[in-house]
């Protein structure tokens, strides 16, 4: 036998009392529906970021809107129907059978869509930024601007996963809502085609740049000979490169234009000591002359830090108008080479004078040796 007071809510004539239990009804089950899924996108992020004390700062957005969104939708999905089937009916087109037909089979695909757009961005900001602490690392010179670098590309790989993921992602939602997104296609495909033939170069320019940074081929700072123009590098865009040569001229290099690359200050540098003594000079003693300069100078308190190992004896490298050429070198840090190979000049002309070994004209020539890669 029914009892009064069911047969009063469930008589087919709703009243507030019935609206009020419905809708109480319908916002715990779309909290419950927002809470579980909150907590399935956080240990999933959780996972995926590892670090406790990073994760918590990079979830606690992402889960706060999952469950915005997850309630903002389940109330009116769970709302309605329950609505519907006490009497009261909402004009707008929604019944309790459509309602869940289009949840079980365009919405389903919609969240799940959107779901894994988000969840394939995050792992991509993710990876950028663990791409960004790995190249950061290192006790090598240049560590700071090692990272601008990573954040550089890692703020131009995830504005491209963004946009395709992104935009993949809506155009699947709109097939879902029954929009017609051919014309899109169309319409994008053609301002595709003619901005790729206007702006050619400048595709080019940054798929360069982004290589060049990618491999690390050179730093701000380095001394460089782009193109056959040597200087120092001021900066390094993903669409040019500022070259300031010893006038202070800046030179400006599209990356896509650059077709020659010599770094003099990778790792460490060498610099190279031509001296030309007469045929007649002993070249053993002058070899001797030239490793007991480099050894006082490796122990000089100043530069001797910067020389990375002993002088280098290459031996007679040619003769020449009645001279020989005796070549060595010196290894020493990257942008050093300079300072040590003035003052080895300075002490090598003062060692021949006391040794009695006298130069012909422009018989000590320095030159600079191109950085090993």
């Amino acid at each position: 036998m029914t009892s009064p007071l069911a047969f009063s809510l469930f008589d087919g004539q709703p009243e507030w009392a019935e609206v009020a239990v419905i809708l109480g009804l319908a916002f715990l089950v779309a909290t419950l529906v927002a809470l579980v899924t909150g907590r399935l996108v956080r240990l999933v992020l959780s996972a995926i970021y590892g670090d406790a004390d990073r994760s918590s700062q990079l979830v606690a957005r992402p889960v706060f809107i999952t469950r915005l969104v997850t309630f903002a939708l389940a109330l009116p999905v769970t709302a309605l129907p329950m609505l519907d089937a006490i009497g009261e009916r909402f004009d707008v087109g929604l019944d309790q059978k459509s309602v869940l037909q289009w949840f079980f089979a365009s919405g389903l695909r919609i969240a799940i869509i959107v779901t894994l757009a988000w969840l394939i961005i995050r792992v991509v900001v993710s990876s950028t930024n663990r791409l960004e602490q790995e190249m950061a690392r290192g006790s090598v010179p240049g560590t700071t601007e090692r990272l601008k670098r990573a954040q550089t590309l890692g703020a131009l790989v995830e504005n491209v996963a963004v946009t395709l993921i992104g935009g993949v992602a809506l155009l699947m939602v709109l097939r879902e809502l029954n929009v017609d997104v051919l014309p899109m296609l169309t319409g994008a495909g053609i301002a595709g085609v003619a901005l790729g033939f206007g702006a050619q170069f400048l595709v080019r320019d940054l798929i360069a740049g982004f290589f060049l940074i990618l491999e690390d081929q050179v730093r701000v700072g380095d001394s460089v000979v782009i193109n056959g123009q040597g200087g120092g590098v001021e900066a390094i865009n993903l669409r040019t490169t500022l070259l300031r040569d010893v006038e202070g001229a800046v030179h400006v290099f599209p990356n896509g234009a650059i077709t020659t690359l010599s770094n003099r200050t990778r790792d460490y540098a060498y610099y190279l000591i031509d001296v030309n003594v007469d045929f007649q000079q002993d070249t053993d003693k002058v070899v001797d002359v030239l490793r007991a300069t480099a050894a006082s100078l490796q122990d000089d308190p100043t530069l001797g830090p910067y020389i990375l190992e002993p002088l280098e004896v290459l031996g007679v490298d040619a003769f020449r108008d009645g001279q020989v050429t005796i070549r060595s070198r010196l290894k020493t840090q990257p942008q050093r080479q300079w300072d040590v190979g003035r003052e080895m000049r300075r002490r090598l002309r003062i060692a021949f004078t006391q040794a009695g070994i006298d130069l012909p004209p422009a018989g000590l020539h320095t030159m600079l040796s191109r950085r090993k890669a």
